[in-house]
């Protein structure tokens, strides 16, 4: 083994960098490529790789400090490496050793003789989410795999995912731990992959991000890899919830300081939110504040301060799940921001019921239960086709009304996690058998936590029910930006 400098590559253009995360530490094994610092600059957040595989023996930098290409930011023992002088004392054997040596025949790229290869997994395209944290590790290093073998479940505010393997092989090095938190793009595992067993059409490995060819170690020169992060196509703020363009450290100072992303303006290039962006956010809704004005989107109310409840006898404190807590926010966003009218009525479903009942043979056969809610999801899209006004959302910031040439509704369930929204799509082009088998699989999903992200966006309307609480009536909330909502006692 032979100690070397770890130097920073080729930045790119950028002249100065600065380190927000050192990802080992002395006495770390690290593989060649493997990430030792990630930098953030103006335009993109990268990973400095390895320049070798041995031992980590020092790291001279700490985040927060600035470098620039060439700076020597830490050191380690190579495996296998030999000194400069080792390495002109080769090249100058070799044509010697060559002359006196048989000619070989001349090595085949790895692709071509059917060998296996090393692939870095990164997490796919999570519909518009971002910094999902871990909550299970599926495989082991060593491990084989398939496939569309899951690898890591994840879980955002709405579902809990699974990321799949797009290779077979077997798992070398795992990328990541419980509780940690990934976006698109992020690493996952590193594998072994056999040469043709990929996943797709070629069609499909053609439309998918391309992987850099493997290089032998003597060519092999470090790599900058640049996160993929979205570049807003407007100067708008986006819509709470929506993708923004920010780095790690910027996302994590929002976090620390619970500054929503979405509600800040950037500053920096191409709409790029910067620290002093989100500083200026903070301060501003501060002044707000303390002026008596409320902030964006009404939560600038006074808090409720609670009292010291283990005074008063034994308590117990758990955790909400992070469904729980969307949820709340959501609802109570929704509750401030949209003006609450409430209509109620009766209605005579006797003869409906007699005609649900009646279906119940058929049912049986189909293997599918006619419950009330297909004939109620019909009754709202009959509503919302013959009420138009009804099948809008409001654009206050544009003043303008949007209109929806479509009939999508959601239906409310309840799961031991929390309330959860799946969407039926196209319910007015449906009839009640297929509505009914969609509703129950729906459901079932919901209380599995399998829903998709996809599966509970889009919707013009909701329904949401008492179920077997009873009662008369209710005031649900209106599930911004829909503009109204039936509740069914």
């Amino acid at each position: 083994m032979s100690e070397q400098d770890i130097k920073v590559p080729d930045l790119g253009g950028a002249e100065e960098v600065e380190v927000i995360e050192v990802l080992v530490s002395e006495g770390d094994s690290v593989a060649e490529e493997d990430p030792i610092l990630t930098v953030e600059s103006d335009k993109a957040t990268v990973e400095l790789p390895a320049p070798a595989a041995g031992k980590i023996t020092g790291i001279t930098v700490k985040v927060g400090d600035k470098v620039r290409e060439g700076d020597v930011v830490g050191s380690l023992d190579a495996e296998g490496g030999e000194t400069s002088a080792d390495s002109a004392a080769t090249a100058e054997a070799e044509p010697e050793a060559a002359a006196a040596e048989p000619p070989k025949a001349e090595a085949k790229p790895a692709a071509n003789a059917g060998a296996a290869r090393q692939e870095t997994v990164t997490v796919p395209p999570l519909d518009g989410f971002e910094n999902v944290p871990v909550i299970e590790i599926n495989v082991s290093e060593g491990d084989s795999v398939e496939v569309d073998d899951p690898l890591v479940t994840v879980e955002s505010d709405k579902a809990t995912m699974e990321l799949p393997s797009p290779f077979a092989g077997k798992i070398g090095k795992i990328l990541v731990k419980e509780g940690d938190t990934l976006s698109e793009g992020d690493s996952l595992v590193e594998m072994t992959v056999s040469e043709g067993r990929e996943a797709g059409t070629e069609a499909e490995q053609k439309a998918a991000p391309a992987q850099a060819p493997a290089e032998s170690p003597a060519d092999a020169k470090p790599a900058v890899v640049a996160r993929p992060e979205p570049v807003p196509t407007s100067a708008d703020l986006p819509a709470p919830g929506a993708r923004v363009h920010a780095g790690p450290a910027v996302r994590k100072l929002a976090r620390e300081l619970g500054a929503d992303l979405a509600r800040v303006q950037g500053k920096g290039p191409k709409g790029r939110i910067l620290k002093e962006d989100v500083e200026a956010y903070i301060k501003h809704q501060l002044r707000q504040v303390q002026e008596g004005g409320a902030v964006s989107g009404g939560a600038g109310i006074p808090g409720i301060k609670l009292p010291d409840f283990s005074q008063f006898g034994e308590i117990e404190r758990e955790s909400m799940s992070r469904l729980h807590v969307a949820t709340a926010n959501n609802m109570q966003r929704s509750w401030l921001n949209v003006p609450h009218v409430t209509q109620f009525d009766d209605a005579d479903i006797t003869d409906l019921e007699d005609y649900r009942k009646g279906l119940k043979a058929e049912g049986e056969k189909r293997g599918v239960k006619m419950t009330p809610l297909p004939f109620l999801l019909k009754a709202c899209a009959r509503a919302l086709a013959d009420l138009p006004q009804f099948n809008v959302s409001l654009d206050l910031e544009k003043k303008e009304l949007i209109r929806k040439r479509y009939i999508h509704i959601g239906i409310a369930v309840d799961t031991p996690a929390g309330l959860m929204v799946p969407v039926i799509r196209d319910v007015d082009q449906k009839g009640l058998w297929e509505l009914a088998q969609e509703a129950a699989e729906l459901a079932a999903m919901a209380r599995d936590k399998k829903l998709k992200p996809a599966q509970m966006q889009g919707a013009c309307f909701t329904i949401t029910s008492l179920g077997g609480i009873g009662g008369t009536a209710f005031t649900p909330i209106v599930n911004a930006p829909e503009v109204a909502i039936l509740g069914v006692s």
